[in-house]
């Protein structure tokens, strides 16, 4: 499929601080639109001046939330290039949502032109500072004018870029978290591994009262005995226990996050014992007890690793790693940073150069 390109008559003014760019409140030039008919197929592939979209209020997006997204970035390579890291992942993970949501499936090779051919439009957009990047967000949603609660015939998929600041502008630091007693996330059978907006409204309410009580994300149980961790907000879940490197096992309701495949192949490459399994708060409590409990931290595209520094359930905390920073959260924190930057090997093929297009 052929992708038109109109560009911009009235670019805009480029941030110029990036120590204050902040998680994706500006957004670039341009945007990737491709629509969807029952009985035609995807068509009309273009790039376009970033701007609204037009959609009927009876569009099925606004009352059955039929919608999936992704989330990854590119980054400014030592040369001036830009670089990608495992697009392909997003785009096969798009497609999974896709199924799940009875929406149609977008080749994934198209998905890695569409992202690549827009970034390569706005490349001067890519951030060069430490940390930074350009966030980008591949979103499908249906589209229409029926109310009628099926599946829609309609469909938009669009690309919109981001240019981001640094997670941690004053360095990375340990969070509070609380495991949530009372809410679920996800259950079996239903839509916890896939990327839909609808699981993270779900989770708003639970953050929100988390947050008012000083934490600063939410960690959740399993649905049917409450009792087993799955994964933190936007963020997979990691534990060091006895040396090993203990994680939840995917299932229907847990998101595989490609930074959790990443840190884990990476850790299996450097020797180290890691288990996929299930894990009771009990277990967790008990480890911490006898000391063997030395490190926690969050895995994700937003924050790469995010360092555990408390834990509380039902009121009773505890304090991991006296609140620092761990030597197996610091190791994969550098490990991924620099395979983003491309500044080591990188012997999995996870990396690529944004092409430049002749237009």
């Amino acid at each position: 499929m052929e992708i038109t390109i109109t560009r911009t008559q009235n670019p805009k003014a480029k941030p110029t601080d990036e120590s204050n760019l902040g998680f994706a409140r500006i957004f670039t030039d341009h945007m990737f639109i491709v629509e969807y008919d029952k009985g035609i197929g995807w068509h009309d592939a273009r790039i376009v001046p970033y701007g609204p979209l037009c959609l009927d209020p009876a569009s099925p997006i606004f009352h059955y939330a039929q919608e999936i997204f992704e989330g990854t970035k590119v980054y400014r390579l030592a040369k001036g290039e830009v670089g990608s890291f495992r697009l392909h992942d997003n785009a096969r993970r798009m497609n999974r949502s896709a199924d799940r949501t009875c929406m149609p499936e977008l080749d994934e090779d198209f998905q890695i032109e569409a992202i690549t051919r827009l970034v390569d439009l706005d490349r001067d957009w890519v951030p060069s500072s430490k940390g930074t990047s350009l966030y980008i967000r591949p979103t499908m949603i249906s589209d229409g004018n029926s109310l009628g609660a099926h599946s829609a015939d309609r469909f938009i998929y669009f690309v919109i870029c981001a240019p981001s600041g640094s997670y941690y502008p004053e360095g990375m630091k340990p969070v509070r978290i609380r495991i949530e007693q009372r809410y679920v996330r996800a259950v079996k059978g239903g839509m916890g591994r896939a990327k839909t907006g609808g699981n993270y409204a779900a989770s708003f309410k639970a953050t929100k009262e988390a947050m008012d009580a000083g934490f600063n994300q939410v960690l959740w149980l399993d649905g049917r005995e409450q009792k087993y961790v799955e994964e933190v907000g936007a963020m997979n879940m990691m534990f060091v226990i006895d040396g090993k490197i203990v994680t939840a096992e995917l299932g229907d309701t847990i998101l595989p996050g490609v930074t959790r495949d990443s840190v884990l192949t990476l850790a299996k490459e450097r020797g180290m014992v890691v288990e996929e399994r299930r894990i009771s708060v009990d277990e967790l409590y008990e480890a911490h007890a006898k000391g063997h409990l030395t490190e926690a931290f969050g895995t994700g595209t937003a924050a790469v690793i995010s360092p555990v520094g408390e834990l509380e359930y039902m009121g009773k905390s505890i304090i991991i790693n006296n609140r620092e920073i761990g030597p197996m959260a610091q190791l994969f924190y550098d490990a991924l940073t620099a395979l983003h930057r491309q500044t080591v090997e990188d012997r999995h093929g996870w990396t690529a150069v944004i092409p430049r297009y002749e237009y």
